[in-house]
């Protein structure tokens, strides 16, 4: 994991926010956002039990295995205390091969909405992209997560590509 530091400054508010490589000792504060990814109405057919454990599991086994591809990043505030998460993945594009970097997952503690963090993770993602020769930023959002769709869109993302899923019943 490469050491690398950002300080990000919220206009907003001049709120200052630290982000730095996540060690192993974050691992209970990022699993323990976990239940952000599913909070607000998912798609027909995902519930949210098995929706937040395949979060988790994920999470927990990129965490564990620390795959050369994975990098994660915790935001922290002035006083210290973690207040988000940033997990990045380095791919290759599948349709222009190019290399890609991909927010695979993004959380900022309930508490601390509003103060800038998820954006400053975002900023984050896009300078640590571009250091790491990626041409393109990619995220994933579920259409009811409308507060980081709304942020993801001030920052630039578009749709790309459009997954569509038919649940199929039990």
């Amino acid at each position: 994991m490469t050491i690398n530091k950002m300080v990000a400054v919220s206009k907003m508010r001049k709120h200052s926010i630290t982000i730095r490589p996540a060690t192993p000792g974050d691992t209970d504060f990022i699993l323990s956002l976990v239940p952000r990814f599913a909070s607000f109405d998912l798609p027909h057919g995902r519930r949210k039990r098995e929706t937040l454990a395949a979060i988790h599991a994920d999470i927990e086994r990129a965490l564990r295995e620390t795959p050369p591809g994975d990098h994660f990043f915790v935001a922290e505030e002035t006083d210290g205390r973690s207040a988000g998460f940033l997990h990045l993945q380095v791919q290759r594009d599948f349709f222009s091969g190019m290399r890609a970097c991909h927010v695979a997952d993004l959380a900022v503690v309930p508490s601390r909405e509003g103060r800038g963090i998820g954006r400053a993770l975002l900023a984050h993602a896009e300078k640590w992209a571009r250091e790491n020769r990626c041409k393109l930023l990619t995220l994933s959002v579920f259409p009811g997560n409308t507060r980081a769709r709304a942020l993801y869109e001030r920052a630039g993302f578009a749709p790309d590509l459009l997954r569509m899923a038919k649940p199929l019943g039990r």
